[in-house]
């Protein structure tokens, strides 16, 4: 039997970074629900140009997973369509709760999360040598709350790089809190405002002005924080090099260089 209800991710906001496989969804999805108010809608008429369109933005989960069952039993394919990758913040664990309750077969697919578009846009690294090896994706506490032990303040004890999610709206607090644990005000920071979207907005700082240059460029959401010694990697000129191609450095593939 045919999977009838596809997850997929839209991406970050481009309309050419969706995945093959979930443009070719689209294309042949008789129903469409997507998140309105982060995807963008010309990425739908784009590639889902023969099927109905329902805009969740004003809809319910019952609403949702009520157009969701109809369809199928109909014999009619669905694609809801979410923004980014549909794992991270993308509130599908219900809506799959709700099919397994109601015994149909769904699928997900996988999309570009607006962490990498963000650093794709500020041409970084993530993760580097003896700087970074660790990304955490996260969120300041709001009014969806976090647990005790993944407050802001406890995980930047870590002093890994840090992609805040979610929380450009409550930069201040994020700052905060940040300073409490290994950070300081001289850390570098980014903010990247619709990422890959052709009014994409970058700004770079450090925790000092974070706040300021936030409120100065009038962002309030759609915006990542990013945060962490790798963003000023090759501004300070610090070596942070990769082993894999080094001459001096052998693998399963490859023997070491001599002079």
């Amino acid at each position: 039997m045919d999977v009838r209800v596809s997850f997929v991710g839209a991406g970050p906001g481009a309309s050419d970074l969706i995945t093959v496989r979930g443009a070719r969804l689209l294309k042949h999805a008789d129903v469409v629900i997507f998140a309105g108010s982060l995807v963008d809608r010309k990425l739908v008429q784009m590639y889902a140009t023969k099927a109905d369109i329902y805009d969740s933005a004003a809809m319910t989960l019952t609403e949702v997973i009520a157009v969701m069952m109809n369809s199928v039993a109909t014999g009619r394919s669905v694609v809801r369509l979410h923004t980014g990758d549909p794992s991270i913040y993308g509130a599908i664990q219900e809506q799959m709760e709700a099919l397994d309750r109601l015994g149909i077969d769904y699928q997900v697919v996988p999309g570009v999360t607006s962490a990498f578009a963000a650093a794709a846009a500020l041409k970084q690294e993530l993760t580097l040598p003896e700087l970074s090896q660790t990304v955490i994706f996260t969120r300041v506490e709001g009014r969806t709350p976090v647990p005790e032990r993944e407050q802001l303040h406890a995980i930047a004890q870590l002093g890994a790089t840090m992609v805040i999610y979610l929380s450009v709206g409550m930069v201040e607090k994020v700052v905060a809190q940040l300073l409490q644990g290994v950070y300081t005000t001289a850390t570098p920071a980014a903010v990247v405002c619709r990422a890959s979207w052709d009014d994409e907005q970058i700004i770079t700082c450090t925790l000092h002005d974070l706040a300021e240059r936030v409120r100065e460029a009038g962002i309030d959401r759609q915006a990542l924080i990013v945060v962490g010694d790798v963003l000023a990697a090759r501004r300070e000129g610090l070596k942070a090099k990769s082993l894999l191609y080094d001459d001096n450095f052998s693998h399963g593939y490859r023997e070491r260089h001599t002079a």
